[in-house]
């Protein structure tokens, strides 16, 4: 428990197995319950998420179940995921291989591979059925501080905010770290994701270090987001819809051996379409005169942008540089008003005061 909150945590991983004990090992002792995801790995990750699991459940069954109720080694104080009856479980039944409680840790490993979203929504899915109050999220590839959790966990038990990210964009001496391509397509992504969520003042979203409430994963609907690399843009969109505030924490990165398996090309073809339905969508389903008018400012820029585009390739005129320039400061300028109204019109991204 934290400050009368029950709190889980999903550590999904792929191909993880030199990092993902490590991850599992260094989660605080007031965590209830640890969901580790094997999404179909190729390697040992679930042999490695046992031997965790193991390690953590240790002191108490070597003490009878004794121990301290507040200490990280005592057993497991919520119910291990179930797997039959329900809407949930039956979704659950489709997508694990094998599942296994050890102490307070579920191991959960896919019959296939479902990707990086497909394994947070397993694990989000399973501590929603427990019961949990808060679910975090920490990456299986050891770039996380786990010790660092409650600055996740601050500004929901405080009610600022529904959903707290981690932030590695808070000083300079971070970015410098950062390897320079990755660092490249985090701030590409920031400005797109920006536009996609509405959530105007966001930095870094695509950081897996991750909590929200409850209250917050429901509305989102977690069941049904998206299942590939991006999933968290999706989810921060329907946050909006649904008047969440999210909490920018200060965070540090570790980068060390670990290697990305994403296919880059696939990834922007994928996530670029992504962030164009979910823009769509979110207009679509926000209320009231500002969403109204953030949609018609957005619409006015992609009409004069796609209407100039085409009048300037037409084979039948000859170019015309200063018309195609204004039809550029059109689709600018509607773009930038509905920027505007979108911005002031939409829940709160901000830092957390709380943490520094």
């Amino acid at each position: 428990m934290y400050e009368g909150h029950s709190v889980g945590v999903v550590v999904p991983a792929y191909n993880e197995a030199p990092f993902v004990g490590d991850v599992i090992a260094d989660i605080p002792g007031f965590v209830d319950h640890i969901y580790a995801i094997d999404d179909a790995s190729t390697d040992e990750t679930m042999a490695a998420i046992r031997e965790a699991a193991r390690e953590r459940a240790a002191p108490a069954e070597r003490s009878g179940g004794e121990s301290d109720p507040t200490s990280d080694d005592s057993p497991a104080r919520t119910p291990p995921v179930s797997h039959d009856g329900g809407q949930q479980r039956g979704f659950q039944r489709e997508r694990v291989g094998e599942a296994e409680s050890i102490g307070r840790t579920t191991c959960i490993q896919h019959a296939t591979n479902r990707g990086a979203g497909g394994a947070i929504k397993t694990g989000y899915v399973a501590a929603l059925e427990d019961g949990m109050d808060i679910v975090a999220t920490i990456d299986g590839d050891g770039q996380m501080d786990s010790t660092t959790l409650s600055g996740l966990l601050d500004p929901l038990v405080a009610g600022e905010a529904g959903y707290a990210k981690g932030n590695r964009f808070h000083d300079r001496t971070m970015l410098r770290e950062m390897p320079p391509f990755r660092l490249f397509g985090n701030l590409a992504l920031t400005g797109l994701t920006r536009v996609s969520t509405g959530y105007w003042g966001l930095y870094d979203p695509q950081n897996g270090f991750t909590a929200a409430t409850r209250e917050a994963l429901v509305a989102a609907e977690v069941g049904s987001i998206w299942e590939y690399y991006g999933y968290m843009n999706q989810l921060t969109a329907r946050l909006n819809v649904a008047g969440v505030d999210i909490a920018d924490v200060p965070m540090e990165t570790v980068y060390g051996d670990e290697e990305s398996d994403i296919d880059y090309g696939q990834y922007i073809r994928k996530v670029s379409g992504m962030l164009a339905g979910t823009l769509v969508r979110r207009l679509g389903q926000k209320d009231g005169p500002g969403a109204t008018a953030t949609a018609a400012c957005y619409l006015l820029a992609v009409v004069c942008l796609v209407g100039g585009t085409l009048a300037a390739l037409h084979p039948a005129r000859e170019f015309d540089g200063r018309a195609a320039a204004t039809v550029v400061l059109g689709a600018l300028g509607g773009g930038g008003v509905g920027a505007l109204v979108d911005s002031a019109s939409d829940p709160v991204a901000s830092p957390w005061e709380g943490s520094e």
